[in-house]
């Protein structure tokens, strides 16, 4: 039977886990799965890139925002800021 986890406890342990804080039992047992399941080393990877993303946007909080921000996309924020 497989334990309910909360999306609380699963960001959690994803977070040890990509920053090399997950330890014993609970990451060899996730290292298992993952050599066996494709879909989550996919998933995995990509939560990898996402972080590494997320730091990078927030490394220069004064930078102009890049060209290939879709117009739409930068007006709908400004809009939202607006009204906030």
């Amino acid at each position: 039977m497989i334990r309910n986890l909360t999306c609380g406890e699963f960001v959690e342990f994803l977070w040890r886990y990509i920053e090399g804080d997950a330890e014993g039992d609970e990451a060899r047992e996730f290292e298992r799965h993952l050599a066996a399941c494709p879909t989550c080393v996919s998933y995995v990877n990509g939560y990898r890139q996402t972080m590494k993303l997320g730091k990078m946007a927030f490394e220069n909080l004064e930078a102009p925002v890049p060209e290939e921000v879709p117009e739409g996309v930068v007006r709908g924020i400004l809009a939202a800021i607006r009204k906030g």
